[in-house]
């Protein structure tokens, strides 16, 4: 099985900064340019702070699943860094 690789510790990162940079501009963008129709604001805050919150949750999981995965010391040695 092709769980724990460098590929996916690579995604691991990418999809934590992306939920970082998405959460951060909902958050902007409710407090500034959304017009207060239908909770728009409101929507587009809870949906950033849920991204803000799940992207250190993607990056700590990736990173404890590096750890703790059997085998997983020697297939990382591979990687180029």
């Amino acid at each position: 099985m092709k769980l724990l690789s460098c590929d996916t510790m690579r995604e691991g990162v990418i999809v934590s900064g992306a939920f970082l940079v998405m959460g951060a501009t909902l958050i902007f963008f409710a407090a500034r340019l959304l017009p207060t129709v239908a909770y728009l604001p409101l929507i587009a805050n809870v949906i950033g702070i849920v991204s803000l919150l799940l992207a250190p949750l993607i990056l700590i999981s990736t990173f404890i699943a590096t750890v703790m995965w059997p085998g997983s010391k020697k297939k990382l040695d591979q990687c180029d860094h």
